[in-house]
């Protein structure tokens, strides 16, 4: 799938899954997200489960889904299916540490959920953690029957 239909999948969302690994132990996390076409941005308390996987491995994957719905078949029950978007990807995650990285980030986020223009500018950003994962390959995927993106 083409990256324009990609980015529309992603701009349809509001939540992005993230998932991690530490120790051999995977943990799947529903996110916030902004999202500039070629960076995802997220962001997180100073600590907590995340922060610390975070620490020890970097690699991420992720995945959005859009459009979903169950297609039903009165007739036979294993001829159910589903229509849907969706996009899955794998990039490393970078921590923003200054506060303009973190304002840029958070721009996304905030830009993801309205249509309207904050100011971030004067916000006290040392209270949260802004993160900025680097796609390293993305792939989208719709059902056949979906005609919701050209």
């Amino acid at each position: 799938m083409d990256t324009n239909k990609i980015s529309r999948i992603i701009k349809e969302c509001q939540v992005c899954r993230l998932a991690l690994s530490k120790d051999d132990m995977p943990y799947l996390v529903p996110v916030s997200f902004g999202y500039d076409g070629t960076i995802l941005y997220f962001h997180t308390a100073l600590a907590g489960k995340k922060t610390d996987i975070l620490a020890v491995n970097k690699n991420v994957c992720f995945e959005f889904e859009s459009g979903v719905r169950v297609l039903q078949n009165e007739k036979k029950a294993c001829d159910w299916s589903f229509s849907f978007q969706t996009v899955i990807g794998f990039g490393k995650v970078e921590e923003l540490l200054s506060s303009e990285d973190k304002i840029k980030g958070l721009t996304h986020i905030v830009a993801q959920y309205s249509e309207k223009e904050w100011r971030l500018d004067t916000l006290p950003v040392n209270g949260l953690r802004v993160w900025a994962i680097h796609i390293e390959s993305m792939t989208g995927k719709q059902s056949p029957d979906d005609g919701a993106i050209d």
